[in-house]
């Protein structure tokens, strides 16, 4: 006979523990050790870029042109540690937002285990980012003032479909360009391995971050929906407007107003970000979070 004190599990929480199941055997199997698995040792080599020049903020423009083959170097090796420390930041807020759901839950369910799992993932990922940086020769990039306050907010007021979606967002903006990185021979092979461990292992973390994102929007009301539609493109925004800190450019030897003023007209760089986030918007639309407020802070944001 059943013990009398199990509690019936639904069908929609059977699914998401299948779910966390397969990801903690996913897990098991292939996870790494950044410590060991990343070249630490060698010394940077500065004929090497930090990331892949297509997705510097300044490729395709005038500055572009005019800059010598160090001088762009430079500036991607900055951008890849300004992109490294936003990085950071927001693995932080997903760190407390995910613990936050999971306090006194019961932790012999796949639930609860995969979600320490992602935040053991997570703290890796953020050491990992921090000594990548510094071996790129950058100082600690650091959002903006008024982006840490609203972070501050989000990661405290945030919950359901509100907290996976914006967790979605970061981590898909992050893997596609990381996965043009980690396949370009130009790019430091220390770089190159960094985005390889975080491409793979992210990959369970959009999973269940998708997943829980349909899971809580099924009982979401249209008013909730609607709020947490704005709440997650308002974040989307912080977040990607926030990935590359002004100062890459003086760091790099640049004149940063022209820098920056460039960047902001570039064109080519706006393509690719919304390019890039065309499955990520497909996803939001199919989980009707695109709604009319929200279009404009993606549009703000060049992710549509």
């Amino acid at each position: 006979m059943a013990s009398s004190t199990a509690r019936p599990e639904t069908h929609d929480g059977a699914h998401a523990q299948d779910v966390a199941r397969r990801l903690l055997g996913s897990s098991a199997t292939l996870s790494y050790d950044p410590a060991v698995e990343v070249d630490w040792e060698t010394p940077l080599d500065k004929d090497f870029h930090g990331a892949s020049p297509e997705w510097s903020t300044l490729y395709g423009t005038a500055y572009w042109r005019e800059m010598t083959d160090a001088q762009r170097k430079e500036l991607t090796r900055q951008e890849a540690a300004s992109v490294a420390s936003t990085g950071i930041w927001f693995e932080m807020i997903l760190q407390q937002m995910v613990l936050r759901d999971i306090y006194a839950k019961d932790p012999t369910r796949p639930a609860v285990q995969w979600a320490l799992t992602e935040i053991a993932d997570e703290c890796r990922h953020s050491i990992m980012f921090a000594r990548g940086a510094e071996k790129l020769g950058a100082p600690a990039y650091r959002p903006h003032r008024i982006a840490v306050e609203l972070g501050r907010a989000f990661k405290t007021i945030a919950f359901g479909e509100a907290a996976y979606a914006a967790i979605l967002v970061a981590e898909e903006v992050l893997d596609v360009m990381q996965r043009d990185w980690m396949r370009d021979e130009r790019v430091a092979p220390f770089v190159r391995t960094i985005n390889n461990i975080h491409v793979v292992e992210e990959s369970r973390h959009m999973k269940f971050a998708r997943d829980e994102t349909r899971r809580r929007l099924a009982r979401a009301g249209r008013l909730r929906r609607q709020v947490h539609a704005v709440v997650i493109a308002i974040a989307s925004y912080v977040i990607v407007t926030s990935m590359v800190n002004k100062d890459v450019y003086e760091n790099a030897g640049l004149d940063r107003e022209r820098a920056v003023r460039e960047a902001r007209a570039n064109e080519h760089h706006k393509a690719l970000m919304r390019s890039s986030c065309a499955g990520l918007m497909e996803f939001l639309a199919s989980a009707r979070l695109l709604t009319r407020p929200a279009l404009v802070f993606y549009k703000r944001a060049h992710l549509i």
